[in-house]
């Protein structure tokens, strides 16, 4: 029999009522009752609650969800396997890309894309099932008389619109209504259970919400043999505090006052229906931040203050897992019952960022990303230093990305070349179409290759990971049907999106929930983060599809159906809890940011109603946070003196940081702290000047060698003869070098179509320069040298690459280098002197240089200044021996503990890498 339902009032004295409800009507029978509660903690709360009636030992009722009742059931064995949810959505998948309409119905610009939409298919499909699966046990027609009815609903244009996909919904709905279908078999058993599996058991039946379609079939079908005792929250006004139910006229429930109500002067009692409630107060913050730390500042004086069961109802997940984070920080552990999704931890990011590899074929920033993962080869002893090699490696030969690219960028590091070669192995291997137990296989068989399932399993997030792919493997393994590894990768995201990540820990002091998580439950303080009118009530997703008005009529819930539970569930929480404080950004970007409609219209009721002055409106409250003084430190120009830290060698770049700034030279060249190179798509100046050191270096060789001309004096037609042999060398070589640059990456197009408009202006500037008598000796030379320091200091060597070294008829040797500037720009550069680099080289030589030129190579599209021209050098080998006494004097000062000061120059120091040292602004 189906006893009308047992109404309580929301309140914290739920439980105790419960227990007292039992033992009056079944205090004989009470270890033989089957009590079916929501969740497993509420299994805990009634048997502290029957504990605290009978005052000693008891052998409590047999207490369970339903979903473990009907786990403890045997299987029908002439029932067909079921299909899990990962199986039926590919199989329906497969389905779905066969059909060529369907993505141009839902602009699909690949397969994968059609995925999502099987999962909303199968959303619908189950709560079609959830909804009108009980009601065709009687007649087959009756769900095709509801599903026409739903659509009645619609006006004709809109039916007309939806024509195609309410068919598409009904198709996949009908299809899906088999026995191997998760929804169809559960109601099966649970219908198994009521004919047969309880006939000896009283079923108690506690549910704070309505009963769904298929539970209430499950209880009129028990009801037929036993007795069957629903327990509920009571809606109605006279079990509701008169506040509530002005404030919130929706909230109450439209249904008489049914038998088995609790007498109205206790429930009046309980609820304090004749005062306005206690222990609920705003927290209004201007910010993000500020909320969370006013949210954490509040429970740690809640812990201070004694309180031993704390909630925060995480309406904002964002502010939510700030403040998790702020109390983690104070060793304040949150138990999650959220359940963040497990594609937020740093496991499924490890396993997306190698799928990002594969797809990029080892695009960079996807590479280094795998390469820092503490997952990859967690074993390695010196793991941190080898993949700093990688990164510089990559980054100082801006390698974009491609296998090939990346391997010979560290094809001269033997350990790095060899991880790079196994990672691209594996990647190999995800390759061509493949079914899903295969695509699991390569997974696993990769994470193994590549030493990441080890550390993940000492990973919580990780181990699951691991896990949902086993699952996975042995959920799929009948699937056959081929995927591509779009498809495959897509399935991924969306199992790590759906799956939770709960983690565990035996402190359940403060527990982190959803609303919903709250129900039938009171803790000593509530704090509800996201009060606002964005977060409360929640926003529902919008179904693809189905209107409000055709869910309604078919039974599915609605936007207004949701927001009326979420408005029961927080009265529930509001009556149920001596102390909720309810907070929210008052300010967002500038604006104000109102608080929920809901708490308005508390305020409003309050100030209406017949209360105190003083409990006119919801309170206020903001909480101290404790601060700390510091002693506030005058911050000064640095000038440290490290003379162990002086540099064996010394380069010409690093001499001209020195006279830049002390301190530049301090921090770069002797703590060599210095910026990685930026990673660029595309081509940059100094590869630019990377590849016309290689082509005119080759180019003068082979000229020097005279397999192009000899060396003589020409007349006019001899000279043009030359000069076109000599043009079709150049370009010869500048298409060799600029075709393997092309191969990596087409974007070095532009320098070369720029680059062939300056080669004629640049032989025309060689030719002449050769007419004057110099010739080309040799190009892209190392050279180094020891230089004595003053005061017995010591050596230092001189160190660096020269351009280019020619010679003239009588001997004299002169230094070229080369500059991708225009030549007014170089001559400023040699009127300042403080560009050093040419005597620099002079000291380098092995043999005395006379003269020192730069050569101008601007590339720019202004033809009229696709000019090659050259810039000397004054006073020369004055120069040289000014800068070997100051090189020798300035070293020798440092090596005896000089200071360095940032000293340097606006113009410097806004281009400077350790600005964020010297901290110059600040002082």
């Amino acid at each position: 029999m189906l006893l009308t339902p047992l109404l309580l009032p929301p309140s914290a004295a739920f439980w105790p009522q419960v227990a007292r409800a039992l033992l009056a009507a079944h205090r004989d029978q009470l270890s033989g009752l089957r009590v079916i509660v929501p969740a497993f903690s509420h299994a805990q709360q009634l048997k502290a609650a029957l504990a605290q009636e009978l005052g000693g030992t008891f052998i409590p009722p047999r207490i369970n969800t339903l979903s473990g009742w009907l786990a403890l059931q045997l299987p029908d064995p002439e029932a067909p396997p079921v299909a899990s949810d990962s199986q039926r959505l590919m199989t329906l998948y497969d389905s779905l890309r066969q059909q060529a309409w369907l993505k141009k119905l839902f602009s699909a610009r690949r397969n994968a894309d059609l995925l999502p939409l099987a999962q909303t298919l199968l959303t619908l499909s189950d709560e079609l099932t959830q909804a009108l699966l009980p009601g065709l046990q009687g007649s087959a027609d009756a769900a095709q008389q509801r599903w026409q009815a739903a659509l009645a609903q619609l006006s004709p244009p809109a039916r007309s619109l939806l024509s195609d996909e309410s068919q598409l919904v009904w198709s996949v709905w009908k299809s899906q209504l088999d026995a191997n279908d998760a929804g169809v078999a559960r109601f099966a058993q649970m219908m198994r259970l009521a004919a047969d599996g309880g006939a000896d058991e009283t079923l108690i039946w506690i549910n704070p919400a309505p009963s769904d379609a298929m539970e209430s079939a499950f209880l009129a079908a028990y009801g037929e043999r036993q007795t069957v005792c629903p327990i509920t929250l009571d809606w109605r006004r006279s079990a509701l505090p008169a506040l509530y139910c002005e404030a919130w006229r929706e909230l109450e429930q439209k249904a008489d006052d049914a038998a088995g109500a609790p007498d109205l002067a206790a429930a009046s009692a309980i609820a304090g229906l004749d005062a306005a409630p206690h222990g609920i107060s705003l927290m209004p913050a201007s910010s993000l931040e500020d909320e969370a730390q006013q949210g954490a500042q509040t429970i740690i004086n809640w812990l201070q203050a004694g309180k031993s069961t704390i909630a925060i109802v995480a309406q904002d997940r964002v502010v939510a897992r700030r403040i998790r984070a702020l109390l983690e920080r104070a060793e304040v552990f949150v138990s999650d019952e959220t359940g963040w999704k497990l594609s937020t931890t740093r496991a499924a990011a490890a396993l997306a960022a190698w799928f990002d590899v594969i797809a990029t074929r080892a695009e960079t920033a996807a590479l280094l990303d795998v390469l820092k993962s503490p997952f990859l080869c967690a074993d390695l002893p010196n793991k941190a230093d080898q993949l700093m090699t990688i990164e510089l490696a990559l980054r100082r030969a801006n390698v974009a990305g491609g296998w090939d690219a990346v391997q010979a960028a560290v094809a001269n590091c033997a350990f790095e070349s060899a991880l790079i070669a196994r990672i691209a192995s594996q990647a190999g291997q995800f390759a061509h179409r493949r079914s899903l137990p295969e695509w699991l296989a390569s997974t696993r068989s990769a994470l193994d290759a590549l030493g990441m399932t080890p550390a993940l399993e000492l990973d919580p997030a990780g181990a699951q990971t691991l896990a949902l792919l086993a699952a996975l493997e042995q959920d799929c393994r009948a699937l056959t049907q081929p995927f591509s590894f779009a498809e495959w990768r897509a399935f991924i995201n969306l199992q790590l999106e759906a799956t939770p990540f709960v983690v565990s820990g035996s402190d359940r002091r403060v527990v982190m929930l959803p609303l919903n998580g709250a129900r039938l439950r009171s803790f000593d303080a509530v704090l509800m983060a996201g009060s606002d009118a964005a977060h409360l009530p929640s926003q529902p997703a919008e179904t693809l599809f189905f209107a409000n008005a055709v869910r309604r009529e078919l039974g599915l819930a609605t936007r207004e159906s949701r927001q009326h539970q979420q408005l029961r569930d927080f009265t529930e929480l509001l009556s149920a809890n001596a102390e909720v404080v309810l907070s929210w950004q008052a300010h967002q970007d500038g604006e104000l940011n109102p608080v929920s409609a809901w708490i308005e219209r508390l305020q409003l009721a309050l100030a209406r109603g017949p209360y105190p002055l003083a409990a006119s409106s919801v309170p206020t409250r903001r909480v101290a946070i404790d601060t700390q003084s510091l002693t506030p430190v005058i911050a000064s120009m640095p000038t440290p003196a490290a003379p162990q830290l002086v540099p064996a060698k010394l380069s010409a770049s690093a001499y001209n940081s020195f006279v830049a700034c002390p301190y530049q030279f301090f921090a770069a060249r002797m703590l060599r702290v210095s910026a990685l190179d930026d990673l660029s798509d595309m081509p940059e100046k100094r590869d630019y000047g990377g590849w016309l050191h290689r082509i005119l270096n080759e180019y003068h060789s082979t000229v020097r060698d005279g397999t192009v001309t000899e060396r003589a004096q020409f007349d006019g037609d001899q000279l043009g003869r030359a000069q076109l042999d000599r043009e079709q060398l150049l370009r010869a070589i500048s298409a060799k070098v600029f075709d393997d640059e092309l191969r990596k990456n087409a974007a070095a197009l532009g320098f070369y179509v720029r680059w062939q408009k300056v080669i004629p202006a640049y032989l025309e500037w060689a030719n002449a320069r050769e007419q004057l008598g110099w010739q080309f000796v040799f190009g892209e030379q190392a050279f180094s040298r020891e230089l004595a320091l003053d005061q017995d200091q010591g050596t230092i060597t001189l160190h660096g690459r020269i351009d280019r070294i020619d010679q003239n008829t009588d001997g004299e040797r002169a230094v070229l280098d080369y500059k991708t500037n225009n030549v007014a720009a170089l001559k400023g550069k040699l009127k300042d002197g403080e560009d050093h680099q040419l005597p620099f080289y002079g000291l380098l030589s092995d043999v005395p240089v006379a003269a020192a030129n730069y050569v101008a190579l601007e590339l720019t599209r202004d033809k009229a200044r696709d000019k090659t021209g050259d810039v000397e050098a004054p006073h020369y080998a004055d120069w040289q021996g000014a800068l070997q006494r100051q090189i020798a004097g300035t070293m020798s000062a440092v090596r005896q503990g000089a200071a360095l000061p940032a000293n340097g120059v606006e113009s410097v120091c806004q281009y400077c890498d350790v600005r964020g040292l010297c901290r110059k602004g600040a002082w």
